[in-house]
């Protein structure tokens, strides 16, 4: 089965650093590190109220990371400048509400599809690959090529909150079936674990896992690399099983 990328997201580890608004501990060194122990890629979320990346990391983390560098925002003219100056690899587009935790669903494509279309074309025209955050909708899947994204994100949450509900794994396999077969790259995320991530790693369109959460909180007992290095094991136990 084709490989299968893991990109660690590293926004916890800043979330740690500004609770005392200090210098320690680095997402920066953080990312690098997450390399080392053989991640993919590095992925940032940097939102309008800077609770935890802070304009800073990206720049440094755009001159830093050695394998791909996926930014997480917001489809605005601040972010889509910043994204156009920068130029990550990737650039993922995701909702924001401020009162929200963390973001707890997918991107509404239809609900102003023109202003993303917009954002994807400017992304689009800048070279850098665009991916939509969404949830396994079959509707929003087609709205997502139809603006012009070249992947889509499946918010993994309520297979997360409900992993052994069937049907919260039979809408991601049907997700990223439909969204393979119309020609876009099939990536997921959100709420994964060593526990829980085997069946979504298992499904054979996902190209991609973007894992930041349980990575950082898991690091607290056993160390950042330890922690990449034991989903790295689960993700390939997963595609060599299935």
């Amino acid at each position: 089965m084709k490989y299968q990328r893991l990109y660690i997201n590293i926004d916890h580890i800043a979330t740690v650093r500004q609770a005392r608004r200090g210098n320690s501990p680095d997402p920066v060194a953080g990312a690098m590190l997450c390399e080392r122990a053989g991640a993919d890629g590095i992925t940032a979320h940097l939102r309008e109220d800077r609770r935890h990346i802070q304009d800073d990391d990206i720049e440094r983390l755009a001159t830093s990371i050695t394998t791909v560098f996926n930014l997480e925002m917001a489809c605005t003219s601040e972010m889509l400048a910043l994204a156009h100056r920068l130029r990550p690899h990737q650039v993922t587009l995701v909702p924001e509400r401020r009162e929200e935790i963390t973001t707890e669903g997918g991107l509404d494509v239809s609900r102003d599809a023109g202003r993303i279309a917009d954002g994807v074309a400017r992304l689009n025209a800048a070279g850098i690959r665009t991916s939509l955050f969404i949830g396994p909708d079959r509707a929003a899947i087609d709205r997502s090529r139809d603006v012009g994204a070249a992947a889509i994100e499946l918010h993994t949450g309520q297979y997360a909150h409900a992993p052994n509900d069937p049907a919260t794994l039979r809408a991601l396999r049907d997700a990223s079936a439909h969204g393979a077969s119309i020609g876009l790259s099939v990536h997921a995320g959100h709420g994964l674990t060593v526990e829980n991530v085997r069946p979504v790693a298992a499904i054979p369109e996902i190209e991609e896992l973007n894992i930041g959460h349980a990575v950082v909180s898991r690091a607290i007992f056993v160390g950042l690399a330890e922690a990449v290095r034991e989903l790295r094991a689960a993700m390939d136990d997963a595609r060599a099983s299935a």
